[in-house]
């Protein structure tokens, strides 16, 4: 499988949704609209805990090495993440799970995926954490905050390394067009899933999501 090519297929499916979550109300609406430092911590602290603990279940499940390791290494950095950002400042809560990451978890255990479609799955949470990872350092340069800024510029290039290694993975086990289909829609379902929380709640703010600014 071309790896190049199929994550260009998915950022084109999802180019809307992966654009306005690039936008600078993906952080308002996933905080609530409370653009303070401690509240932007906390949603990549529990946009990270969300996906290291769907990643550690895949691993659990995998049935193949191949998936197994990317699901595993990936799942670390996401601890990781979550308790570096949960460290940015003394207010930020308890990790818990996060709607925009809630897709991850149809793919866990019971729910009869393979490894393919929750590789897709991680590939699509890989390209919605490198939006998030590119607006939290934007809010902590405005906050003349550049060691924290610096630290989430780090969490996108850590994200885009292990998608690679996601994707590499994928490689080895996609066995025909079905195959990728089912990875395509698993990803598209996670990028998806982001947006549609991103839509409601600037909605239930009154906000109009569309615009993107």
């Amino acid at each position: 499988m071309d790896t190049d090519a199929f994550l260009a297929e998915v950022r084109e499916a999802n180019e809307t949704a992966l654009s306005r979550l690039g936008s600078s109300k993906s952080l308002y609406a996933y905080t609530d609209g409370e653009l303070e430092a401690a509240a932007v911590a906390s949603v990549a602290a529990d946009v990270s805990h969300t996906a290291a603990t769907a990643l550690e279940a895949y691993a659990a499940g995998a049935s193949s090495d191949a998936a197994a390791e990317a699901f595993t290494a990936f799942g670390e950095l996401a601890a990781e993440h979550a308790g570096t950002a949960k460290g940015v400042s003394d207010d930020v809560p308890a990790l818990e799970s996060h709607d925009a990451v809630a897709a991850l978890s149809a793919y866990g255990d019971g729910s009869g995926a393979s490894d393919v479609e929750r590789l897709g799955a991680v590939v699509g949470y890989a390209l919605v954490a490198k939006k998030l990872a590119e607006q939290s350092t934007g809010f902590f340069t405005g906050e003349a905050d550049p060691r924290t800024a610096s630290t989430f510029r780090s969490y996108g290039s850590d994200v885009e390394a292990r998608r690679g290694e996601v994707l590499d993975a994928l490689a080895v086990v996609v066995d025909g067009d079905a195959d990728r289909e089912a990875a395509l829609e698993a990803a598209t379902a996670v990028v998806q899933g982001a947006y549609e929380e991103y839509t409601e709640r600037l909605e239930a703010m009154g906000v109009n999501p569309k615009p993107v600014c």
